[in-house]
């Protein structure tokens, strides 16, 4: 028997039928999970990272073979920006008697003018102390470098190292204009005059040029001094020469800059020599330290700190060659 279509119309309409409800709580519960797993994970690999960033290997000292005395090798490879780990390094091999000599390997434009005094002085106090301490120039060794390298018992250069660089710079960046682009502005209470002198935000007029201008050359007579006196040149002589120009290790020799012209291998067979070591010379040389992180990665924390170093930290005024 049919029903009435006009009746069933009627129930429909009186009673309409619903789909069953969803539940949608276990999608709420996974999405939630899978949150939480995943910031979970990335705070694990960031605490994971960042001890095993903090655990370095401990370096310790590599010792080549040999049967002579002990020569220990300490390198400068970069912008001078601070002295206390090289100063650290002097120090402790002047201070260890299994070792004769000292050579420093250079390799650096130069850089902070207080940074390269200090080592500097470090190189003088080993070299007065009675220990021999001879410099071997790598490809560059200027300015800052070059300062560092008279305080030394021997300059060795190679014929193509490059060296010289007699001078002292300061520069000053300048964003005033784009500030001023951008909307940005700043302003300055100051006690004096020059207090913002070489700020960032303003032009440099020409009372802050001649304070700095001051500076630089106070700075620059202090580099004539010292060079003029371990190097046993006449001022007027080294002026000819000191005008931040470099020169090649053989231009070097010849101007009275450096002692000899020779590779590493002869700087070690020379200070050994020096050093009355008979025999072939043992080679000290402290090693990297590195961290997991570094070894598992093949990459270096300081990588990216020296970005930041190179950025910031280095200082305004600078024995440093600029190429």
């Amino acid at each position: 028997m049919q029903q009435d279509p006009q009746i069933q119309n009627t129930v429909t309409q009186n009673h309409p039928v619903h789909p069953p409800k969803k539940d949608n709580s276990g999608r709420w519960f996974w999405g939630i999970f899978l949150s939480l797993l995943f910031f979970g994970m990335i705070i694990v690999a960031i605490s994971f990272f960042a001890f095993a960033s903090a655990i370095k290997r401990d370096g310790g000292e590599f010792v080549s073979g040999g049967s002579g005395d002990k020569i220990a090798i300490v390198e400068i490879n970069d912008v001078i920006v601070s002295s206390e780990k090289t100063v650290e390094q002097i120090k402790r091999f002047r201070e260890d008697k299994s070792i004769k000599a000292i050579i420093l390997r250079v390799n650096t434009p130069g850089g902070g003018v207080a940074a390269s005094q200090e080592i500097y002085e470090e190189v003088k106090k080993t070299r007065d102390g009675g220990k021999i301490i001879v410099v071997s120039m790598g490809s560059i060794a200027a300015s800052g470098g070059y300062y560092i390298a008279v305080g030394s018992s021997l300059i060795i250069a190679n014929p193509g190292s490059l060296t010289g660089s007699i001078g002292v710079i300061a520069q000053f960046i300048s964003i005033k204009d784009l500030a001023e682009k951008l909307g940005i502005s700043q302003t300055t209470i100051k006690s004096g005059s020059l207090k913002d002198a070489g700020s960032p935000f303003k032009t440099m007029n020409d009372s802050d040029k001649a304070y700095f201008q001051d500076v630089v050359d106070n700075s620059f007579g202090q580099f004539l001094d010292v060079v003029a006196k371990e190097r046993k040149m006449d001022k007027e002589t080294l002026l000819k020469y000191a005008n931040g120009r470099v020169f090649t290790g053989l231009q070097a020799k010849e101007y009275g800059l450096v002692d000899s012209l020779g590779t590493f291998e002869d700087a070690i067979r020379i200070t050994g020599k020096m050093a009355g070591i008979e025999g072939e010379p043992r080679i000290v040389k402290e090693k990297k330290k590195f961290s997991f992180f570094e070894e598992v990665m093949g990459s270096k924390i300081e990588d990216v700190t020296d970005i930041k170093g190179k950025l910031f930290d280095e200082p305004i005024l600078q024995y440093k060659f600029q190429p």
